[in-house]
């Protein structure tokens, strides 16, 4: 019997860890083709895949960023291989589940829950008898009528043979992220999430883990993203794989969600001294700073804690920190949510996330949804579109924030320009990342693309067109963005060169003649002047460059004579600057 198990991910580089388990979980009776496709992906080609791979038992593992597409797939390829038997599985179906086998006739049997045993199951009655009244955690069809089984009991995780050892895998693994399981299950009860419904938490054998992760790492896993809900709810558990990883990491990065109010103060320093850089990244979900949203949402979270946490991971300057907030929910009108976003915005993650509340099937914020006057999508992804107090109206303008908040800060183009200006020209983060979301919007920029010199242009136009004072000052710092965003000589400025060509030429004669005046490091490169005119920017900033790489501090007595020597063909990952600083720009000119 062929069997194919296939799933749309969101992005190429994910990879389906659910796939991976089901085909683990039957290898001893049934051989399950994988099949691996992307949201974007056109339906024909993923049929006509299909098609030829001859199926005839077809699963899905489905989830709210595919749901839609997948339907569409299953309704076409259903048309072309009428026996074909259907399987869907996975969170986004296995609630709710008499309204899928409703509204997808095609579909013959729907897996709820956790879905090895089952799926192990049915196959087995499939290739036999038949009797699917036997299966539980399954919904099947019998006639005109829906039947939907006894739930399954929780599998004892350590009867799951290892996802992680196919062979076809492994020349994959560098370019692909590898999800990883050590636990399932969440210890909290937040209401607009999947995880509060499972009680308790399943921890797969010590051991076992360790070994999968070693043979990921020596087969070229690069990213390993841990999927367990809470992964430090556990201190001693957590601590030794913190201690195991970094005793064997060989340069691969891992990936956790933690819940940061909890985390003890001695596995903070633990990390801090022996963590190496940027082997750790951390997500925390904050999703609200607001204490009556919190409690409504049964989210137990103490801010203060939390902080700290972050901030003490954030001192160790080793571990990226990724910090979410979801826009939304209940009693967090716009004024609200705005203190939200200043208040985590203020701990200054790497990256902050703003995602919006969606009524997820089976969670307690969708059987509440009356209570708060919710209106959301009919379909997937059930994002909220209002309530009582957030209206339409806000809930655009927060989107306009979350497309400015991507592009100029999680994507770090402009890092010094934005903390200035949030800094000294705004009256807090949210505003300025709302005043120029609304601004991109009405200019239509949310509509074409960007290239990197587009997102200064922008955000120069923007700043002008406000009024915005200490231009001379603000495009300077843009400069110094800009040219950190390059490993190459960029071909053309997006602003007026501060020299002329002829100026230009008289100071690349002078330094490459004279390189000992710049510094003995830009003399030993040992550049000759053909090397300086492919290589080297020359440009005047409005402040002394060396004193704000120090400490921040702005000093506008001095302007800066920068060089910035790009060669990654020299192995130089980042710009050079090499600076010299003089009283004004005019006698610098002289």
């Amino acid at each position: 019997m062929k069997v194919v198990g296939s799933t749309l991910n969101a992005k190429y580089i994910h990879t389906s860890l659910a796939l991976r388990y089901l085909k683990a979980f039957c290898q001893k009776d049934f051989a399950v083709d994988i099949a691996e496709y992307t949201i974007k992906d056109p339906v024909m080609n993923v049929v006509s895949d299909l098609f030829s791979r001859k199926p005839q038992v077809l699963g899905f593992s489905c989830y709210i960023w595919n749901i839609e597409e997948t339907i569409q797939i299953i309704r076409m390829i259903k048309k072309i291989m009428p026996e074909l038997l259907i399987v869907l599985g996975g969170p986004e179906v296995s609630y709710d589940t008499e309204y899928w086998m409703k509204r997808v006739p095609e579909v013959d049997f729907i897996v709820m829950g956790e879905g090895e045993e089952t799926f192990h199951h049915l196959l087995l009655e499939i290739a036999g008898t038949r009797k699917y009244h036997f299966v539980y955690g399954l919904a099947y069809r019998k006639g005109e009528q829906i039947i939907l089984n006894p739930g399954r009991p929780k599998l004892n995780l350590n009867d799951i043979p290892t996802p992680y050892r196919f062979a076809e895998d492994v020349p994959q693994l560098a370019n692909r992220v590898v999800y990883f399981e050590t636990s399932r299950g969440c210890p909290f009860s937040c209401q607009f999430c999947l995880s509060s419904i499972e009680v308790g938490v399943r921890y797969f054998e010590m051991e076992r883990t360790k070994q999968d992760i070693l043979y990921l790492i020596a087969s070229g896993a690069k990213l390993i993203k841990f999927v367990d809900r809470t992964f430090n709810i556990k201190r001693e558990y957590a601590m030794e794989i913190f201690e195991f990883l970094i005793a064997n990491h060989q340069g691969c990065v891992f990936q956790f969600e933690i819940t940061a109010d909890i985390m003890r103060p001695e596995v903070l320093d633990f990390l801090s001294e022996h963590a190496p850089p940027d082997i750790f990244r951390f997500e925390i979900g904050v999703q609200s700073t607001n204490d009556q949203t919190n409690e409504l949402v049964q989210r137990r979270q103490n801010f203060t804690k939390l902080s700290r946490t972050v901030e003490k991971i954030k001192s160790s300057g080793k571990i990226a920190q990724h910090l979410d907030l979801i826009a939304g929910l209940p009693e967090e009108n716009y004024d609200s949510f705005r203190k939200t976003f200043n208040d985590v915005f203020a701990l200054g993650p790497e990256e902050l996330q703003l995602g919006f509340l969606k009524m997820l099937r089976g969670t307690g914020m969708r059987n509440d949804a009356d209570k708060y006057g919710y209106i959301y999508m009919d379909h997937a992804p059930y994002e909220i579109l209002g309530n009582d107090i957030l209206p339409f109206s806000d809930l655009v303008r927060i989107k306009q924030v979350e497309d400015v908040l991507e592009k100029y800060w999680n994507a770090h183009r402009l890092d010094h320009t934005v903390r200035f200006l949030i800094a000294n020209e705004f009256g807090s983060p949210f505003d300025f990342f709302q005043e120029f979301g609304s601004y991109w919007e009405a200019c239509g920029w949310q509509k074409i693309g960007h290239q990197l010199e587009d997102l200064f242009t922008r955000l120069q136009q923007f700043l002008l067109y406000r009024g915005t004072k200490n231009m001379e000052l603000i495009e300077g710092l843009m400069k110094l963005d800009y040219f950190l965003n390059h490993k190459y000589k960029p071909r053309k400025a997006w602003w007026s060169a501060s020299l002329d060509k002829k100026q230009e030429a008289h100071f690349m004669k002078q330094i490459a003649n004279q390189p000992y005046e710049v510094s003995k490091a830009f003399a030993a490169l040992e550049l000759k002047e053909k090397d300086l005119h492919k290589h080297v920017v020359i440009e005047i900033l409005p402040f002394n460059l060396d004193r704000y790489l120090l400490d921040n501090t702005v000093d506008l007595h001095h302007n800066t004579l920068l060089i910035v020597y790009f060669n990654l063909d020299m192995g130089l990952l980042k710009p050079q600057f090499y600076t010299q600083l003089q009283q004004n720009k005019e006698a610098l000119l002289l």
